[in-house]
């Protein structure tokens, strides 16, 4: 074929026309070749002052201007993405694959790639992070193994194990505990931290201990700005969840419980204390609010003296029920369940042990 031979066109080539909306405005070399365009018509239209204009390696802005917000966390994810390449067999026809899938089941063109970062937070709506308008890259979540480089607009962040993302306008975005570490580990201002982890509780997208598991998973803990930070997130998180238990006692009608209480033997040793509790069931409620701030060896430390107070008063048939803040953010109806049925069954039970109710 001499230098003058027209392109080969693809198998079924889609005029460009079809494609509307953001994601037709931003398309692959590969995608492109799908809809017959030819590299060098690519690299001719986007020649300064053409109708086209590249935004990352491999990656076209099918208009001239400034890409949109939207535009440009399509362009990112596309650029980090790995869509496989549609296998054919010799002989094949009518536009059929090898495997023969669905029509409509088209892959997915990001692959394993997701928005973290800043841009991820904005699309969860946090009032704290600034618009995407005004960020000047974009951060994209992808495996460790993805052998790609940051430039121009997308930053690249790698992950061993990678979350299941939301879908956030019809784009892949990393869950808020993930975001928020991919976001602390490039900040230095302790002001922004606190904001942004405050919010994150504050504003019920999430709970602290998901927070607090995910920066010591990312080795942040031992940053003097973000240790202040979380002593603040934690105890948003802990007086959240003890609003809302008071909640669920109004709105459930439960009888009043006594709150905030330490259980004492007569004369005898310190049994714990609890966030409330029923003296005339024997019934205790106790919020699960473990936040573990430095290794797994912590977490198994704190829980093996949950387990320890626990198994202590129900020896001596004091009911503990465990709440977890997310359970009453999500499922207040159930916990409300679990307690009244708790004091349902001690007409049932034995007389428990007299204990000495102190306030905390």
């Amino acid at each position: 074929m001499n230098a003058n031979s027209p392109s080969p066109a693809p198998l079924s080539p889609r005029p460009l026309h079809h494609a509307a909306g953001v994601r037709g405005q931003v398309m692959t070399a590969r995608q492109l070749r799908e809809h017959g365009v030819a590299a060098a018509d690519t690299a001719q239209r986007c020649r300064p002052g053409g109708p086209w204009q590249q935004l990352l390696p491999g990656v076209y802005l099918l208009h001239a201007g400034p890409p949109t917000p939207q535009e440009r966390l399509h362009a990112a994810l596309l650029y980090a993405g790995r869509a496989p390449a549609r296998a054919t067999v010799p002989g094949q026809t009518r536009g059929t694959t090898a495997s023969a899938p669905a029509r409509d089941a088209a892959p997915d063109p990001y692959g394993d790639a997701m928005l973290t970062g800043l841009a991820a937070l904005a699309l969860h709506g946090f009032a704290a992070a600034p618009p995407l308008l005004a960020l000047d890259r974009i951060d994209v979540l992808l495996p460790r193994t993805r052998r790609l480089r940051s430039t121009g607009l997308a930053r690249l962040v790698r992950a061993h194990t990678l979350p299941r993302p939301a879908r956030i306008t019809g784009l892949p975005v990393a869950p808020v505990p993930r975001a928020l570490a991919d976001t602390v580990a490039v900040l230095t201002d302790a002001a922004d931290v606190h904001l942004l982890l405050t919010e994150a509780v504050r504003g019920g997208h999430c709970e602290a201990a998901s927070v607090v598991r995910e920066l010591s998973r990312a080795r942040l803990l031992g940053r003097p700005h973000v240790i202040d930070a979380v002593d603040t997130l934690i105890a948003e998180g802990r007086a959240l969840a003890e609003g809302r238990l008071y909640d669920m006692v109004d709105i459930h009608a439960l009888p009043d419980p006594l709150w905030n209480v330490d259980l004492r033997l007569p004369g005898g040793p310190h049994l714990g204390g609890v966030d409330a509790y029923w003296p005339d069931h024997a019934v205790a409620v106790e919020i699960d609010a473990r936040t573990p701030r430095r290794t797994s060896h912590d977490d198994r430390a704190l829980w093996s003296q949950y387990a320890k107070k626990r198994e202590t008063l129900e020896r001596l048939g004091i009911t503990v029920v465990h709440v977890t803040p997310r359970g009453l953010r999500e499922a207040l109806e159930q916990q409300a369940e679990a307690v009244r049925g708790a004091m349902l069954a001690s007409a049932e039970r034995e007389q428990a042990a007299h204990v000495v109710v102190l306030p905390r």
